[in-house]
Order: C-alpha cells, then sequence, then structure tokens
C-alpha cells in the first residue's frame, strides 16, 4: 500500500492524490505538520512512500506513477475534476471548514 505523506491544502499534494485517484491506486494519506521544521520522517511534501523507499516532490511522483497502467475510466475523472474547478476557484471547501469547523 502506498502511504501518501501530504496535507489538505498543498496544491501539490492534491495533484497527487488527484493522478492516484485516475489510476485506481488505493493509498493512505497521512498528514503532516504544517511547518517543515515541526514535521519528522519526511521534510517535504508530497513525499510518496513506496515499496522501494521515499519518493519526493511532484514530477518525481509523477514520473514514478507513470509506471502504472492507466485505466479506462482515468480520463473521466480527469473531467469530474475540470468541472469542479469553479468550487476549487471560489475557496467551496475554505468557506465549508470555516462555518462548519471553525479554529
Amino acid at each position: 500500500m502506498l502511504v501518501l505523506h501530504q496535507a489538505e491544502w498543498c496544491p501539490y499534494s492534491s495533484a497527487v492524490r488527484e493522478r492516484l485517484t485516475e489510476l485506481g491506486i488505493d493509498f493512505v494519506a497521512r498528514q503532516v505538520a504544517p511547518w517543515p521544521e515541526q514535521r519528522t520522517g519526511v521534510e517535504s511534501i508530497p513525499t510518496l512512500e513506496t515499496d522501494d523507499g521515499l519518493v519526493s516532490g511532484t514530477e518525481e511522483i509523477f514520473d514514478y506513477l507513470a509506471r502504472f497502467e492507466v485505466p479506462a475510466y482515468a480520463a473521466q475523472h480527469r473531467e469530474r475534476y475540470a468541472e469542479h474547478r469553479e468550487e476549487r476557484e471560489r475557496g467551496t471547501t475554505a468557506e465549508h471548514l470555516q462555518a462548519l469547523a471553525p479554529l
């Protein structure tokens, strides 16, 4: 099982999560501390933990994921991602967090 060290606010982590979803690859998302100096185990995000070790950085992770077969429904996931662009740009997630779980 792949483990993705990531944060929800990180757009690069989001891109890796989306690609894993498109490829139909199950993974565990491990949340990291917000600041690098507060983290243990990994220094940068996103970092993908594989059977072969750690792969850090979006481009490196995408290179690693290129070895996986692309399923027939991958393009449909990409289309659905595009359909929700307005909500992402509008900050809908942040609005829900603030309204439903203020800090």
